[in-house]
Formats: C-alpha cells, structure tokens, sequence
C-alpha cells in the first residue's frame, strides 16, 4: 500500500510504515507543508496514494467522497496526543492486513480500540 501521510503525524509514521511494508510520502518532503486539504487531497488522489492524517476534516465524505481515493485514514486523536499514543493507533491498524489491504474506496477511521470503515 502506498501512503501519504499528513504532516500532524510524527515522522515516525513514516517508518512505521515502512516497517509493515508500505510505501511512505510524507508531504513535508513534496512541498505540501502547510498545504489547505483541497491541496493535499488532490496530491493523494493524482498520485494514487492512500490518505493517512488525523485531521478530521478528512472524514466529511462529501468533501472527500472515498470512491475517489486510494483510501482515507483518520486517526482520531486525543486533544493532547503523545507521539506515542499516534504511533499505537496507527499500529492498531497496520497488524489488520485484511482491511489495510482492501483501503481503497474506503474511509477508514481509526479510535483507540474501534477501526470504522465507510465505504464509497
């Protein structure tokens, strides 16, 4: 699977997927730091990338339809998230290879403890 993940993850987002397989693109190294979600939505969708982020903005499916994508990820974060805590819920996903590897079409919403999926 091919990600792009936003610039409120860690970088170790970055490796961790990496580490499950996974391509990685950060966007703070393809110019898109700072970047509205129009902006980066449209980088995930022409470059075929799965979107992962936790700004929950991402998750309005009339905004960003998940037909249209190569997948959605929000993680849903606490309000003063550790590194730590963002690095457990992203891992929380990755060991379910069965729906990382079925993502595209699909908003995927992860909580501690819950993965939700939308489809289309």
């Amino acid at each position: 699977m091919r990600f792009l993940v936003d610039e409120d993850l860690p970088r170790s987002a970055d490796s961790l997927l990496r580490q499950h397989g996974h391509e990685a693109v950060d966007i703070r190294d393809v110019g898109l730091r700072g970047a509205s979600d129009t902006d980066i939505a449209a980088y995930a969708r022409q470059h075929r990338l799965c979107l992962l982020s936790g700004d929950t903005g991402f998750a309005n499916v009339r905004n960003y339809p998940p037909k249209d994508y190569s997948g959605v990820v929000v993680l849903r974060l606490p309000a003063k998230a550790t590194s730590s805590t963002i690095m457990s819920l992203l891992q929380s996903l990755l060991v379910q290879t069965d729906i990382v590897n079925h993502l595209s079409g699909k908003l995927a919403i992860i909580e501690h403890g819950r993965i939700r999926i939308r489809k289309g």
